[in-house]
């Protein structure tokens, strides 16, 4: 069911037999729109996927949303962005659970990335959480259970390297990789387009009935949202070679002739993205650049 979503108040998001409730936390912004969604999964030994942010009213809403004798088993985090994991470490002290997570925050880069980074870009969108470091690593098809439930982690690099979506069966969490009130931010060096797209086919073939994302309402409809994320990523990238030319351009260029059809407040998350579909293209031979990797570089069609 589809709720008001009010910061601090845990409604019942789950389907069947499986319990979810989710909490919102109070951080909207152009990025994460009301807010991030955190979930808490089963009864009794419970677990809570994304703490989200470090605040402590949403620590003491997580807390409260808990039934008299239930506690916190395992925290889980999808990726190591602040808005995400920045209330782990206040959780687990206040709970004793072990956080589980694919790995750090900058970690497991392609070499195109680490150049990148190594060039001076730093991280873009809601920003990497650095101090992060879970106490147990989920490779891709490692499984969490407890009372009532059950996760396979689903390896996801794009938004992130180390981004997960977990599988719970009936639903599926996506964290920042599927999301239904607006498309991923795919910002370089630590999000990667061609990983991005790769990690939107390998969920085609999950049978979730509905995805819970890490920002926005429900998905209802998984595999229709899917297809249309690929074609809308795929549009993009007509877009971005078509105004590619002799004359080379910067990925900023390019996003003003090309995002006409968003608020110009998200015009440099656009610019990442664009430079993360010229850092695909180059790497398929369809575009090239005769500068150094950057934000600056300039890029024509190959």
């Amino acid at each position: 069911m589809i709720g008001e979503r009010r910061p601090g108040v845990a409604e019942e998001v789950g389907s069947g037999s499986l319990r979810v409730r989710r909490v919102l936390a109070p951080n909207p912004s152009a990025l994460t729109e009301r807010g991030t969604n955190s979930y808490i999964l089963g009864a009794g030994a419970v677990a809570v996927i994304d703490p989200g942010p470090d605040d402590p009213r949403h620590l003491a809403a997580l807390l409260a949303a808990l039934a008299p004798g239930e506690r916190v088993a395992a925290i889980v985090v999808t990726h190591a962005h602040r808005d995400h994991s920045g209330l782990a470490p206040a959780l687990a002290a206040a709970t004793g659970a072990p956080v589980h997570a694919a790995g750090r925050a900058a970690e497991g880069r392609r070499p195109e990335m680490e150049a990148l980074a190594a060039s001076g870009l730093a991280g873009g969108g809601e920003g990497l959480d650095h101090g992060f470091a879970p106490d147990l690593r989920l490779g891709d098809g490692a499984v969490l259970e407890g009372d009532g439930w059950r996760l396979e982690a689903v390896a996801t690099p794009g938004h992130l390297p180390t981004h997960l979506c977990l599988d719970a069966g009936e639903v599926l969490f996506s964290g920042d990789h599927v999301m239904g009130w607006a498309t991923t931010v795919v910002s370089p060096p630590d999000g990667d387009m061609g990983a991005y797209m790769a990690s939107l086919d390998r969920l085609r073939g999950r049978r979730a009935a509905r995805f819970l994302p890490g920002h926005g309402p429900e998905i209802a409809d998984p595999a229709a949202r899917l297809a249309w994320l690929a074609a809308h990523r795929r549009a993009r990238e007509a877009a971005i070679l078509a105004a590619l030319g002799p004359r080379p351009l910067t990925a900023g260029e390019i996003a003003a002739r090309v995002y006409t059809d968003i608020d110009p407040a998200l015009l440099p998350a656009a610019e990442r993205n664009v430079l993360a579909h010229l850092i695909d293209l180059a790497g398929r031979g369809l575009a090239a650049t005769p500068d150094p990797p950057g934000i600056a570089a300039r890029y024509r069609r190959a």
